[in-house]
């Protein structure tokens, strides 16, 4: 029997088995992989992926979805539920008491904290190997995006600091139940390696590039005015009176470091 996705949950069940396969194939799961899905839903991406893996460990918030995931999974493999808050959980302690180097994470994010969801991975990030992501297209744009795009923002530069941000494809509504009012995508995040990260204060980091976006007309010497004066701003290189859209990610890491 299949379950009435809640709204206040933002549940939109996928159920078309071509997109299910080409999602999987996009994992490429192995025997062995530590696996981790975000919001399994009723299984549908669970069941194929467990398939593989044998073991993975699922994180769901719903209560009335456990016990038909549990009773798909027995005849699969051995599923693992963490009924939680996806943001009260430490990936890095999950890592550890799981035995694994690093998590391989994917889910089919709930389009209303999908950001939060992915700030929070990426602080555990030293502890993720790569992850996969269903989200609303207009988030995947944004992350993605370049210097000088319309999209290109605070998700971009924090989201770009720390992993190679690759767009996958697009999912469409019809593939979900019920429909969802927007078009979906598969992304893919492979965090950077350590030498690769930038060297500074990420608390910092992430103030400027907040402070550069809240006013995206006004440039960098009117949004930092307080935080870093305009001679320094200069002397690292940058245009005080450039906007933060036109700025490299790494351009904002020069700027925190002289804070």
């Amino acid at each position: 029997m299949n379950a009435r996705p809640k709204k206040s949950f933002g549940q939109h069940f996928l159920h078309e088995k071509r997109y299910i396969d080409r999602i999987v194939s996009s994992i490429s799961p192995k025997d062995g992989d530590t696996l981790v899905e975000i919001g399994p839903g009723e299984g549908a991406m669970t069941m194929p992926l467990l398939a593989v893996a044998k073991r993975m460990t699922a994180i769901e918030l719903d209560t009335d979805l456990i016990p038909g995931l549990q009773q798909r999974a027995a005849a699969i493999g051995e599923l693992r539920i963490v009924h939680s808050d996806v943001l009260k959980v430490d990936f890095s302690a999950l890592a550890a008491d799981l035995g694994a180097e690093r998590l391989r994470i994917a889910g089919n994010l709930p389009y209303y904290i999908s950001s939060p969801i992915l700030f929070h991975c990426v602080e555990h990030a030293a502890a993720i190997q790569d992850m996969h992501f269903m989200l609303q297209k207009e988030v995947v744009d944004r992350m993605a995006a370049e210097p000088g795009s319309k999209v290109y923002g605070r998700l971009s530069v924090m989201l770009q600091l720390a992993c190679r941000v690759t767009p996958l494809f697009t999912v469409p509504p019809g593939a979900f139940r019920p429909p969802p009012k927007v078009d979906s995508a598969v992304v893919r995040l492979v965090p950077l390696p350590a030498d690769q990260r930038p060297a500074g204060d990420p608390a910092k980091i992430h103030a400027v590039v907040k402070a550069a976006f809240a006013m995206r007309r006004k440039t960098l010497a009117n949004t930092l005015k307080g935080m870093i004066d305009e001679a320094t701003i200069r002397a690292v290189g940058i245009d005080p009176r450039a906007r933060a859209e036109t700025l490299a990610p790494t351009d904002f890491v020069k700027l925190a470091n002289v804070m």
